[in-house]
């Protein structure tokens, strides 16, 4: 998977560096990099980020990891950095900005039947069901994409200057993206193992557009 990640930035022209979990130096990174892709991973974000107490189910956290990348978050938005959240870094980002999460999404029942059941069982290379999407992300993505899903928790609150502007069918919130000027873009799915690199090209275009 995270491979795919590498693919995909240098399929839109980039060169990805690549930054390990832990203490890093933000300044000297921003100083290097002219984007930031924040990559998913197998990892929950602590509710206590967003001022919350736990409530039911919480996987695997990584206390560096998330620091690192929550902080990094904040200076891209801060600064008008290109960025763009993936899967798990698309929750980073609406943290990041103030925003908070679904802690554990519910699955369908006998009740709800129409819920989607966002840990799709199976090759994440297939896509599991539509999403819709609104501008500003669809000049980027598409207006209806077919996604992958892989979370179990969700973007609740996008923060503030972040919108949602997509959506699965049961309304969890799949695209957020800046109100703003600035290039932020976040997708709850991974594109890059779908073969759909328009995010990425869309992050190099702000690049170039920036540098």
């Amino acid at each position: 998977m995270y491979e795919a990640y590498l693919n995909a930035v240098r399929g839109a022209g980039g060169m990805p560096l690549v930054v390990p979990p832990g203490e890093a130096d933000i300044e000297q990174l921003l100083q290097i990099a002219d984007g930031v892709v924040l990559t998913g991973g197998d990892m929950d974000i602590h509710p206590s980020w967003y001022g919350e107490e736990i409530e039911g189910r919480l996987d695997r956290v990584e206390p560096g990891r998330t620091d690192l990348e929550i902080h990094l978050a904040r200076a891209c938005l801060q600064r008008g950095v290109p960025v763009l959240g993936v899967c798990g870094g698309m929750q980073v980002l609406a943290v990041a900005a103030g925003g908070s999460l679904v802690q554990d999404l519910p699955r369908p029942d006998a009740a709800n039947p129409n819920r989607i059941r966002h840990e799709q069982p199976g090759d994440p290379a297939i896509p599991s069901h539509e999403i819709r999407v609104e501008l500003p992300a669809s000049d980027w993505i598409g207006s209806t994409v077919r996604v992958n899903s892989t979370h179990h928790q969700a973007v609740k609150d996008p923060g503030s200057g972040l919108v949602a502007c997509g959506w699965a069918p049961d309304g969890v919130i799949e695209v957020i993206a800046s109100t703003g000027s600035a290039f932020v873009l976040g997708v709850q799915w991974h594109p890059e193992l779908l073969g759909q690199f328009g995010a990425y090209q869309a992050l190099m275009r702000a690049i170039s557009q920036k540098v």
